[in-house]
């Protein structure tokens, strides 16, 4: 059995990502690591980042930062796929650059990746979530997120990313088009396994000045007229409100947690600023399901947007 690791990235030091400690947490566990490189500013240091990672399982693929081509940030999805076809392995494991995987869930990924390995019906493996929110202290699990996603398939050119990558589904007749990265129809949901292993997902630590310039990109680049964020840094809002996370991160986050020097940037007590629009786990709507879910259903999600079948649980 052969397991590859894949992703895409462009200006990944430049915008903050956990890039080398994403790379470095799944090294263990994969025979290479494909990752398909946009050049990106002159100020953004993300080959030099790459580089500096001794491993001869990383394998570096060119793609072309083409926004006008496909629109709706399904770029992500077809970067993503470039890395996917050069994957050698039985199994994919498609970590984004601010996903990290904690060390102690290595062995039981592997283990299940070698047990459905001859079970064809099984199309990929099902992770849990955290969503690290300012710092490395608060994180969301529950609705307004999404808990769970699609992170390990089967190498199967059948299979694809979606929409903006986020998640996968099985297109038949597929063309590398905007119009066929979010269709829906003649498409099919994977048959997954759910594992109890977690993804840490850093996507909103970075500093408020580094977070509202990596939004603005993302707006660009899914619509070229879409307002952009007028504010100088970003308001996280009221920290105290958010649950407090009492794990531990992966032990390859460290030097990032080390260089954490935002602390004074952001708001630990009092009100929220009336003056900036809710974000959406602050809308009463998204409170209330989340009160439900955490204290009635033991964590089970309310409705929300499943985009796989779970067929088993790991």
């Amino acid at each position: 059995m052969k397991i590859s690791g894949y992703t895409f990235v462009r200006n990944a030091t430049l915008l903050g990502y956990p890039l080398k400690a994403s790379i470095q947490s799944i090294l263990p566990l994969v025979d290479e690591f494909v990752i398909c490189y946009c050049q990106g500013d002159e100020n953004d240091n993300t080959y030099n980042e790459i580089s500096s990672i001794e491993s001869d399982k990383i394998k570096l693929v060119e793609g072309i930062w083409d926004p006008e081509r496909f629109k709706k940030n399904t770029l992500y999805a077809f970067l993503s796929d470039m890395a996917k076809k050069s994957c050698e392995g039985d199994w994919l494991f498609y970590l984004q650059c601010d996903e990290v995987i904690h060390e102690r869930h290595l062995d039981e990924i592997k283990t299940a990746c070698f047990q459905y390995l001859e079970e064809k019906h099984v199309e990929g493996f099902l992770f849990n979530y955290r969503h690290f929110w300012g710092d490395y202290d608060h994180c969301f699990t529950h609705h307004g997120w999404y808990p769970r996603e699609v992170r390990i398939v089967r190498n199967d050119p059948k299979i694809h990313s979606w929409r903006d990558a986020q998640s996968f589904r099985r297109i038949e007749d597929f063309k590398a088009t905007t119009e066929d990265y979010l269709r829906t129809d003649s498409t099919q949901k994977l048959n997954v396994i759910a594992l109890p292993s977690y993804i840490h997902h850093y996507g909103w630590v970075r500093p408020p000045e580094t977070m509202v310039n990596k939004q603005n990109r993302m707006r660009k680049s899914f619509d070229p007229n879409r307002p952009l964020l007028q504010e100088a840094a970003f308001d996280y809002g009221p920290l105290q409100r958010i649950p407090k996370f009492k794990g531990t991160h992966p032990q390859v986050m460290q030097p990032m947690i080390d260089q954490w020097n935002w602390k004074s940037s952001l708001q630990y007590k009092g009100a929220r600023n009336r003056n900036r629009r809710k974000h959406r786990h602050e809308l009463i709507k998204y409170r209330l399901r989340s009160w439900i879910e955490l204290n009635l259903l033991g964590g089970r999600e309310l409705g929300g947007f499943r985009n796989y079948n779970i067929i088993g649980r790991y």
